[in-house]
């Protein structure tokens, strides 16, 4: 059953809570049922996230607050759940951790400036309808961005999940850490991590609506009060600040704009990229329309709401949002329910100093092994060799470099891709079906024939500058390779859809020297941009109109030689 939605067509919906535009009463069970689940998933979530981030653990939930009601406000999509996420975590706090202590109160205004800058950044781009920006990282670059992400995550796991001194540095010097001190580890602490995995691990695979990190981390506080696992060794979180949030920003000046921005332009890139890449997917699994560039606001709105409450940037979450949909959430009354919910959590939170590093750490090394995906690695790698290496490429760069360094990287490599591709496109020499009209590529199952001293190119691309020569020597060297001498030049511009300046004058110094040649040129198929951009260039006097033709072989037939078959 598909989910009316307030963006469907004919429909007139409000500015501002759209989800819940003619919101029926039997709905709200599976809305609430849907709520708990998500606050059983998020909580647990969203304290090892904050962890993640190096902040107060009471600020994830404050993420979690801030996030889902300025979505449930602003956004477009019935289901979708913003909060504090684990791929953007890692990234921020890594970034911040270059220019303050982790943990300072110096690092934690920063965090919380960036959080509003990221905001406003995302904002902007819903607010001026520029969505396709989100389109800019492909499938290999983002599979192998979360993958080093993955990598990053577990890394940095390790110390509290062994109960080993904190480590420092790159991923390298981290592991090396571990290594070193591995003879220090303390089993207990470890025998809790490891039985929290498997036990989220295992109610994944037997429901994922079954709240296996919840369970795993009630249990094991309970556990660590009941033995006095703490004079055992066993590090737990502590006091947890449990207060109402700050409300502002601190440390705001140039300077610290300065330091944060270039993190906070990475960071809004994947929060785009995984806000409309999680908005589609439900949306086209709910049956259901969506606004992506309303999604941004409110994901933007979330990330401000969250800075000035004193936390840490917010996006959407793939698995917080599949759990909403697993359990029949209809509307965004299941986030605000468990949104609700958390804040009566909040002043309670101090019962949460048991709950044990090891028991975070299993968590979040389990949210990490969701985020690298070997399966899609494997298809990239099918399909493509060059798009494997980008995903391999970033995926290096992100886990042992850094995450803006990796991004950067490659997305400089796929524009360079992209580049390569369309100035050297291909391009066909086109045989005619017998008995037919029709021209395909010579070598077609359905065995074309060339027409003698006719010679049909088609060119796979736009004609630009950086194409141009090249086109130009191709079709000299076809017209060279032609066994019959060529008289006539067909080019079929069909997959021409534009030919800038550089193109046009080009195009017709060819057809200048063709003429001096005694070889006609005549240009089939050409509409759009091209075809306006040659008469505006004057190329069409220079080809002469009466040599542009609607089809390929109209073009053969009209300007093949006489006695031609």
């Amino acid at each position: 059953m598909t989910v009316p939605h307030p963006a469907s067509p004919g429909l007139k919906m409000p500015a501002i809570m759209s989800s819940l535009h003619g919101y029926r009463r039997q709905w709200l069970g599976p809305d609430l049922l849907a709520g708990l689940t998500l606050l059983a998933i998020a909580v647990p979530e969203q304290l090892a996230t904050s962890r993640l981030a190096g902040m107060p653990p009471i600020t994830g939930l404050y993420a979690f607050i801030a996030g889902t009601v300025a979505f449930a406000i602003l956004g477009s999509s019935p289901q979708l759940s913003v909060g504090a996420d684990s791929t953007i975590a890692p990234l921020f706090a890594a970034g911040i951790a270059h220019i303050a202590p982790t943990g300072s109160a110096h690092y934690m205004a920063l965090v919380s400036l960036l959080a509003v800058m990221v905001g406003v950044l995302v904002a902007l781009v819903g607010l001026l309808r520029l969505g396709w920006i989100a389109d800019f990282l492909s499938t290999p670059i983002i599979t192998g961005f979360l993958a080093g992400v993955a990598v990053i995550i577990i890394v940095h796991q390790l110390p509290d999940l062994f109960a080993l001194p904190p480590a420092s540095g790159t991923t390298i010097h981290r592991v090396s850490e571990v290594v070193s001190h591995l003879g220090q580890t303390n089993g207990w602490a470890l025998g809790i991590g490891v039985a929290v995995f498997a036990v989220v691990m295992v109610a994944r695979r037997i429901d994922r609506k079954l709240p296996g990190a919840l369970l795993g981390l009630v249990g094991a506080t309970v556990v660590v009060a009941v033995a006095g696992l703490k004079a055992h060794g066993v590090p737990v979180l502590g006091t947890v600040a449990h207060g109402a949030p700050n409300i502002g920003l601190k440390d705001l000046s140039w300077t610290s704009l300065g330091q944060v921005a270039p993190i906070a332009g990475v960071v809004a890139l994947v929060v785009l990229s995984q806000t409309a890449a999680t908005t589609r997917a439900f949306a086209d699994q709910g049956g259901y329309d969506v606004d992506v560039n309303r999604d941004f606001v409110g994901a933007g709105a979330g990330s401000i709401l969250a800075g000035l409450a004193g936390s840490f940037a917010t996006n959407a979450s793939p698995g917080r949002t599949g759990a909403v949909a697993s359990a029949g959430g209809r509307t965004q009354v299941s986030g605000l329910a468990a949104a609700a919910a958390v804040a009566l959590v909040v002043p309670a939170a101090g019962v949460l100093s048991d709950v044990p590093l090891a028991t975070l750490a299993a968590i979040l090394i389990f949210v990490a092994t969701r985020l690298f995906h070997v399966g899609q690695l494997a298809s990239v790698f099918r399909f493509d060799l060059w798009e494997f290496g980008l995903a391999i490429i970033t995926l290096l760069t992100v886990a042992l470099v850094g995450v803006e360094q990796g991004i950067g990287v490659a997305v400089g490599l796929a524009i360079l891709d992209r580049t390569r591709r369309s100035a050297r496109p291909r391009s066909y020499v086109l045989g005619k079906i017998t008995g037919t009209t029709s021209w395909v590529p010579m070598g077609h199952h359905l065995h074309p024939v060339p027409v003698p001293g006719v010679v049909v190119v088609q060119w796979l691309a736009p004609i630009y500058y950086a194409n141009a020569a090249a086109f130009e020597t191709e079709i000299r060297k076809l017209l060279a390779q032609d066994p019959s001498p060529a008289t006539v030049l067909v080019v079929d511009a069909d997959a021409i859809t534009d030919i800038d300046y550089t193109g046009t004058r080009t195009v017709g110094d060819l057809v200048d020297d063709l003429k001096r040649s005694h070889i006609v040129f005549g240009l089939a198929r050409a509409v759009g941009g091209a075809s306006e951009n040659i008469s505006r260039s004057g190329l069409l006097d220079r080809i002469g109109a009466e040599r542009i033709f609607n089809t390929v072989d109209e073009a053969v037939t009209a300007l093949r030689p006489k006695g031609g078959s």
